[in-house]
């Protein structure tokens, strides 16, 4: 009786082991499948376009389109090989009971690195187009001339004759040019002021500071000097000057 029992227990035993068997079987049965996957960034769930998407077994594959959508023929017991710029490689197996219905969603982990400062130093290369130099205008914009800063040439009536007609005719132009004539002479009064003064008279003539009064009022009486006279122009004419007035009769 107890062996009896025994077998029939071990016959039970034997069919569910079977049973089970044949249920595994036939879910890791390779069945060949259309995936229809789209791969996504698993941070912030947008997707990733342009991925590679190999089959290991036939290494076959495709490409991820702008949505990180793709398609794919294989069975649903191959592995996959997911790889893009950016994020780490993964190898992926597809549930075997997968839909064609659904859209199987992978999920890509972005690869993050820690790097230093990095400084970054170059240099300009000048570029030569051929162009002739510009000049800078020293003039401010208010005074600028509207077509000419300086007298045109009679030749560009030709060429720009309303501009050349502006120039000489205009009144707002020819103010521009009279207040610019004046700053300029007002500048050139100041930078003459460095090269003719009472210590550069008493360094020239050795006159003490009485005699030298007296020379510079007898020089300022000749109108020799005028706001366009260089340093060597002053120095000279103080020189020539003075010669003249030592051989005038003393007062």
């Amino acid at each position: 009786m107890i062996k009896e029992i025994s077998i029939s227990v071990f016959s039970f035993l034997l069919l569910l082991n079977v049973v089970a068997a044949q249920g595994f079987d036939d879910e890791i049965d390779p069945v060949l499948i259309k995936l229809k996957g789209q791969i996504v960034n698993i941070d912030d769930g947008l997707p990733i376009p342009y991925v590679h998407v190999v089959n290991m077994r036939t290494h076959g594959g495709t490409t991820t389109d702008a949505s990180g959508k793709f398609i794919l023929e294989m069975l649903n017991v191959d592995s996959l090989a997911i790889s893009v710029i950016g994020f780490k490689k993964m190898y992926i197996q597809i549930d075997p009971r997968y839909n064609e219905n659904n859209l199987y969603t992978i999920h890509a982990i972005p690869v993050r690195f820690a790097i230093k400062e990095v400084e970054v130093k170059g240099e300009r290369k000048e570029v030569d187009l051929g162009l002739p130099e510009a000049k800078s205008v020293d003039i401010s914009p208010e005074l600028r001339g509207d077509g000419y800063n300086s007298k045109p040439p009679i030749i560009a009536a030709l060429f720009n004759p309303l501009s050349f007609l502006q120039y000489h005719l205009s009144d707002d132009e020819k103010e521009k040019r009279e207040v610019r004539k004046a700053i300029v002479s007002e500048e050139r009064w100041q930078m003459l002021s460095k090269y003719y003064s009472k210590e550069v008279v008493m360094n020239l003539t050795g006159l003490n500071e009485t005699d030298a009064d007296k020379f510079m009022l007898y020089f300022n009486s000749k109108g020799i000097l005028n706001h366009t006279s260089s340093e060597y122009d002053v120095r000279a004419a103080i020189i020539g000057q003075y010669e003249l007035w030592l051989q005038e009769p003393a007062e």
